[in-house]
């Protein structure tokens, strides 16, 4: 295989056919989406924090409790900066799929399809389908979706990755000790 540096043609290849769907214009018959996940902790206070004065900083314990890990799967349309977002116990292959059938029902054009950039874990693919729902209903899901890949080792193409870091920023840089309020917190 031919090679630039590091970079392999295979890797060129699929870096260009992503950019360029970024390119294209908005089409609301076939609108991109962008979908991505990333695992977070739930994490407690041991005791109740000093509430904020004027002028002083926040003070936090520095002991926590973990109450376990769950994940937040988003999917988010550049053209129109809309967004979709989940929080699951886990993020596996089901949950995947349950998430895909959500935004197509909730986002998929009538007579269109839903143009989806992903990086390549081995859950996003439209196999996860036919291990959730019934051979019929995964085909039929299937044809909802154009899947397109992010090269390996190249996540950072994804613009759901850009979603994730702001959501870390703004919302996931405090404790959070249960699910629902992280969900809520998403949400908002």
């Amino acid at each position: 295989m031919w090679c630039l540096g590091k970079l392999t043609t295979a890797f060129l290849w699929q870096m260009e056919a992503i950019l360029h769907l970024y390119q294209l214009p908005y089409d609301p018959m076939r609108p991109l989406w962008c979908f991505d996940e990333r695992p977070c902790q739930l994490i407690g206070d041991t005791l109740v924090p000093l509430p904020l004065e004027p002028g002083k900083p926040l003070r936090q314990n520095y002991e926590y409790e973990r109450h376990g890990v769950c994940s937040v799967l988003i999917a988010v349309q550049p053209h129109t900066g809309q967004r979709f977002a989940q929080v699951r116990e886990r993020r596996t292959a089901l949950d995947y799929a349950d998430f895909m059938l959500a935004l197509a029902t909730a986002h998929c054009p009538a007579g269109g399809k839903i143009v989806l950039v992903q990086d390549n874990l081995n859950t996003h693919t439209p196999a996860a389908f036919y291990q959730a729902f019934s051979p019929e209903c995964a085909f039929a899901l299937m044809q909802h979706f154009d899947m397109h890949y992010t090269p390996k080792k190249a996540s950072w193409l994804n613009l759901a990755e850009i979603e994730l870091s702001v959501l870390a920023k703004q919302c996931l840089d405090r404790r959070i000790p249960v699910m629902a309020q992280l969900q809520r917190e998403v949400d908002a």
